[in-house]
């Protein structure tokens, strides 16, 4: 019997739902076949981690990178650039929701087998089925697979330009394993670009005038929470480049509140702590 995906694959397609249902428009996303899949009952809304308003800003800051991924997609896609890869991809919904990309761009989603097989065949109980520009890269993280090797085994062109993704997933493995993940991901062609998560150490700090903080329009932080790893920006650019990035560029929460969320009324802005490392080839 395959399992059902791990409880942060279903926390943030559930976010990526309740964002139409609890926040006003204009939406950054608009994504409910995460919900769909996970089919979690009537109830779901009333989830220590749906209700309240202490999620807010991570449910914010999780439409947010999805948002920024999937621009960087479009942006590149008119580039020319053929290739998709998701790293972690959990219950992603792009191939789903961005019909327009079909003949455009071949699409590698990379996540643990178990995971894959159960939304595969929830895809095919819903109806849509396997798109034929999607690829499935089944890799068990925990025995050492080598993700590159599976992706090029799977149908991908170490030869050709891709943008390659990795959001809401370094925070969980370890600072060798992002090492890792981004000594691989350099191997990708000339024209290729990363788009990296990660967690900073200062992400739940509380402001020392909180007030002040809110009313210089800065996010809110959420709750202490504990994960594997934390970097400083200078650090992951650091890496990245170590790892064989011809450049690393830093997106800040800030800027990506700015570019997303400018003009709302309701203090619907991603939690800070957790930006973006744009890389290279």
């Amino acid at each position: 019997m395959t399992k059902v995906p791990d409880e942060t694959a279903v926390r943030v397609a559930l976010w990526r739902a309740l964002h139409l249902r609890a926040d006003a428009p204009p939406h950054v996303v608009e994504d409910e076949v995460g919900l769909r899949l996970v089919s979690p009952g009537e109830d779901w809304q009333q989830r220590p981690d749906m209700a309240g308003e202490g999620m807010r800003g991570f449910r914010a800051g999780v439409v947010a990178r999805a948002r920024v991924v999937e621009d960087l997609v479009a942006e590149q896609c008119a580039a020319g650039v053929a290739q998709y890869v998701i790293l972690g991809a959990g219950l992603d919904s792009f191939v789903q929701r961005r019909p327009e990309f079909a003949g455009r761009l071949r699409v590698f989603e990379i996540d643990q087998p178990a995971t894959q097989a159960w939304k595969r065949r929830r895809l095919d109980e819903l109806g849509h089925g396997s798109a034929p520009w999607l690829h499935w890269v089944p890799v068990d993280f925990e025995t050492g697979e080598v993700w590159w090797d599976r992706l090029v085994e799977n149908g991908f062109d170490p030869d050709r330009p891709a943008v390659l993704s990795c959001a809401g997933v370094t925070m969980y493995l370890s600072e060798d394993a992002v090492r890792d993940t981004l000594a691989q991901a350099a191997r990708a062609a000339a024209g290729s670009t990363l788009a990296m998560t990660f967690i900073l150490p200062t992400a739940f700090d509380e402001p020392e005038d909180p007030a002040a903080h809110e009313a210089a329009g800065k996010p809110k932080p959420g709750p202490r929470v504990h994960f594997r790893s934390y970097f400083t920006p200078d650090a992951i650019l650091g890496l990245a480049l170590k790892a064989g990035f011809r450049e690393a560029q830093y997106l800040s929460t800030e800027e990506v509140t700015a570019r997303y969320f400018a003009g709302r009324d309701d203090d619907f802005r991603p939690a800070a702590g957790e930006p973006f490392m744009l890389a290279r080839t």
